[in-house]
Order: C-alpha cells, then sequence, then structure tokens
C-alpha cells in the first residue's frame, strides 16, 4: 500500500523540478522498533522515488552505530536530508501530515543550497557567533 496519492505525487513531482543538485535520504530504521519504522521507509521510498536527483540509503542503527552516531541519531525513524552538504536537517518520527510539506521543502533547500528566507533573517543569522541547535516539535491535532 503506498502512502502517496496519485494527487501527492503529482504536486511532489511538481516541487522537485526545482531540484538542482542531488539529495540523499538516509533513514534509520530497525525492524525491531515500532511500526512507524516500517511506515517511514516506504514513505521515503516513495518520495525519493519521484526524483532522479534522489538517493535514499536505508540504516539500521543497532547494526550501523558508527553512521548513527556521525548523523547524531539515536532514536528511530529518522530520516536525515542531505544536498551537497549536511545542513544538520534531521526528522525524528514518520514525517507525515503536517511534516510532510517541511520535508519536501527540506528537499528542495538542501538540493539548490539555499533556504528561503528573508533577507533581514539571513542577515541575523549571519552575525551569529557560536553553533546553534534549533529542534521544532510538532504534534498532531
Amino acid at each position: 500500500m503506498g502512502y502517496l496519492t496519485a494527487q501527492d505525487e503529482a504536486a511532489v513531482t511538481r516541487e522537485f523540478q526545482k531540484l538542482t543538485g542531488p539529495v540523499t535520504l538516509t533513514v534509520f530504521a530497525s525492524e525491531l522498533g515500532p511500526e512507524n519504522n516500517a511506515q517511514t521507509v516506504s514513505l521515503i521510498k516513495e518520495v525519493g522515488a519521484l526524483s532522479e536527483k534522489i538517493t535514499v540509503k536505508v540504516l539500521n542503527p543497532h547494526i550501523e552505530r558508527d553512521e548513527a552516531a556521525a548523523y547524531g541519531v539515536s532514536v528511530t525513524p529518522a530520516v536525515a536530508v542531505e544536498g551537497a552538504k549536511d545542513y544538520g536537517i534531521r526528522f525524528l518520527g514518520v514525517p507525515a501530515g503536517y511534516e510532510f510539506s517541511n520535508l519536501i521543502d527540506s528537499i528542495v533547500a538542501v538540493s539548490t543550497g539555499e533556504a528561503q528566507l528573508m533577507d533581514e533573517t539571513k542577515a541575523a543569522l549571519a552575525g551569529l557567533t557560536e553553533e546553534v541547535t534549533i529542534k521544532v516539535f510538532a504534534t498532531p491535532t
């Protein structure tokens, strides 16, 4: 059973026309974990199939421990979104519902290397003197 409808696939494919560089989606999931591990793997594979610029890798964090540690992944499922470099974008849990559009936007952003931010925001961020980690939590309502 697919997670994306034909209408979803068409909309995502249109968004993926903006991709300029390669993207790797690395999914950390364990078959011993909760059911949402399998759901995440399936969803990410469906998304990855919509563009030849996207590569999907599925890793088991219990086996590929070094890779999980390198990505800072300690819970599953987790998805790392990388372009020409790793911007630190991670999705924990199934990136579905409201998070799905954020996943697609993240894929486009890492592909182009450009965040869709206002110039004022970019200037404020350029003034940061130390590394900052931003965590966004979402729950279904």
